[in-house]
């Protein structure tokens, strides 16, 4: 005859089996915790060193003139555009990312075209202000300090500043009116220079 099983032997081993269960989520959850802690260390580390990079491109920049300010009589306008501005680099390099003076900084933008230059507006972050006389030329592009758009979805504005060409990239809210913005630039600096090339060819040939 088989003996019946003692309650107390069954509750024992129902209270072994659960606290074996709570000891393996308790290990779990430590294992997972672990894992966050781990890459949320790896992602400061990361931001850090783009940060460091960063104030080390802009102390090797340091030679870079403070950028001309907005006039308050800029002129009467010849065409505007709103859209983003996505960054500076140096004139056919165009992962050559220039940060000084707030130039790295991507930003909404209001460009103003007037006889005197081009006057760049960028709610939170600095404005500045493009000369005619430091004009070189306008192209449409793809890419410019490491952003890629769509063939043609970028304006881009070569323009000199102290002993630097640098190239400026926008983009409107309306792509169709960068190629009036091109045609524009152009008589306004007095034509296409060399340095209106695609820089992402020349950047690649390297």
């Amino acid at each position: 005859m088989t003996t019946p099983s003692h309650p107390v032997a069954g509750l024992a081993g129902f209270a072994g089996l659960a606290a074996e269960q709570k000891s393996q989520d308790v290990t779990d959850w430590a294992a997972r915790i672990g894992w966050v802690v781990g890459l949320l260390l790896v992602i400061a580390l990361v931001y850090w060193l783009m940060r460091e990079g960063w104030k080390w491109r802009a102390t090797l920049q340091g030679d870079l003139p403070e950028l001309p300010q907005v006039p308050a009589g800029p002129g009467d306008p010849k065409a505007t555009m709103s859209g983003r501005y996505h960054g500076s680099a140096t004139a056919g390099q165009w992962l050559d990312r220039i940060v000084a003076h707030g130039l790295g900084t991507r930003s909404r933008v209001e460009l103003t075209l007037t006889d005197q230059g081009v006057s760049v507006v960028r709610p939170g972050a600095r404005d500045f202000f493009i000369p005619a006389a430091a004009l070189r030329g306008a192209r449409l592009d793809k890419g410019i300090a490491g952003k890629v758009l769509a063939e043609g979805g970028l304006l881009v504005i070569t323009w000199s500043h102290g002993d630097r060409l640098i190239d400026s990239g926008f983009r409107s809210d309306h792509a169709a009116e960068h190629t009036a913005w091109v045609d524009a630039l152009t008589e306004l600096s007095g034509g296409p220079s060399a340095a209106a090339v695609p820089s992402h060819d020349t950047e690649g040939t390297r």
